[in-house]
Formats: structure tokens, C-alpha cells, sequence
């Protein structure tokens, strides 16, 4: 699987509006809250950490990029998990392990034998 290392502007929304919070007149009056969404994978990221629009659009593509990045982890740290289970599930048990179940089962039994009633 291929790591993303930048974004494609085709496949991205982004919408403004104004912020609100410390910064006057200027975030009053400008929309300066970015709002970047990736279409494929529907997440979106909102910002509005400085009371410059530029700023914050980029801000904004680099919080989407590594969201997108750690989804991609996940999805593969979920893949590998997925496998190592279906290993161990299919995986035949040692002799050994094999052999100790028996004799706990080999010995219950015995403990039941025991306990049955004697018929006279």
C-alpha cells in the first residue's frame, strides 16, 4: 500500500466561513475559519486557529494530510492484526501444549470416575 504524502486539490471542498473568539474586528468581519473536507473519504477538518485565512488553509491541509496518513496506519495496523489472528487460529498446537491438555482432561475424567455411585 502507498503511503500519501501530499493531496490531491481535486478531490478536496473547502468552505469558509467567519470565526469567532479573540481577534476583533478582523475575525468579526472576514471569514476566516476553514473548513477542508476530502470527497473519497469524507473526513473534514475545521480551523480557525489564526486570524489570517491563509494561514489557517494551510494549517488545514496539513491536519487533513495527516489524518489521512493515520487512517492509512490504522487500515494497515487492522489488515496485519486481521492475519496474525487468522495465523494463530489455523497454527496446529505444539505436542507439548497438545499432550498437557490431555492429561488435565485424562485426569478430570478420572476425578469423575470416582465420584460415580457403586452399585452393590
Amino acid at each position: 500500500m502507498k503511503t500519501i504524502t501530499e493531496l490531491n486539490e481535486a478531490e478536496l471542498e473547502e468552505t469558509f466561513s467567519r470565526a469567532s473568539g479573540p481577534g476583533g474586528q478582523n475575525v468579526n468581519k472576514v471569514s476566516t475559519r476553514v473548513v477542508l473536507r476530502h470527497l473519497p473519504t469524507n473526513i473534514s477538518v475545521t480551523i480557525a486557529d489564526s486570524r489570517s485565512q491563509a494561514a489557517n488553509r494551510k494549517l488545514a491541509r496539513e491536519r487533513l494530510l495527516a489524518a489521512l496518513q493515520a487512517r492509512e496506519v490504522e487500515a494497515r495496523s487492522a489488515a496485519r492484526q486481521a492475519r496474525e489472528k487468522i495465523r494463530r487460529q489455523t497454527a496446529p498446537r505444539p505436542r507439548k501444549v497438545k499432550n498437557r491438555i490431555l492429561e488435565a482432561k485424562h485426569h478430570q475424567s478420572a476425578r469423575k470416575q470416582e465420584r460415580r455411585r457403586l452399585d452393590d
